[in-house]
């Protein structure tokens, strides 16, 4: 079972473990350094202190272990998106389906939200197999530009509309 929380400052060693290794070869595929972990930590306090809110960010800890980060983002006012990323050596265990059930819910009750949207990159289809779990359908792909250039078409998961990834509210 897992739990969310607000980040604070010092899981900034963490959220290095978090990302990097295999857990960010379908993101910037980069490593984040101590200090890039403090500047996504103290972003994301001064986000939470917005009004209105736009972002929310919660680790994922698995018992008192930081395994991950979810957060997220209001698009538009009845709009948002989810991302997350997990520790390679958490994967498998379902964390972050019950992460992404947790966001959904609270993306449809504190924060207001009809939809959600969300995408995962082609060649990681077990994110996708989460988002599914949580209640997304896969309605197409998307195009994404990388910043080498090359163009991702990118599965999303939708309940509204073509070429999203989405979930509206019931």
């Amino acid at each position: 079972m897992v739990t969310l929380r607000a980040l604070a400052l010092d899981d900034a060693p963490a959220l290095t473990r978090i990302y990097s290794g295999a857990s960010i070869r379908h993101t910037t595929g980069k490593p984040l350094t101590l200090d890039q972990a403090h500047d996504k930590i103290r972003n994301a306090l001064a986000r939470a202190a917005e009004t209105p809110r736009a972002q929310w960010s919660w680790g994922i800890l698995h018992g008192s272990d930081l395994i991950g980060l979810i957060s997220l983002r209001r698009r538009t006012p009845s709009m948002g998106t989810i991302s997350y990323i997990l520790r390679e050596d958490s994967w498998g265990n379902g964390y972050a389906t019950q992460a992404a059930n947790h966001v959904v819910s609270a993306a449809f009750t504190t924060a207001g939200l009809n939809r959600l949207e969300a995408m995962h990159h082609p060649d990681n289809p077990a994110s996708g197999r989460v988002l599914v779990k949580a209640g997304f359908t896969h309605v197409g792909t998307a195009d994404r530009h990388t910043d080498d250039g090359t163009v991702l078409r990118c599965p999303e998961v939708s309940g509204q509309g073509p070429n999203r990834v989405v979930l509206s509210r019931k």
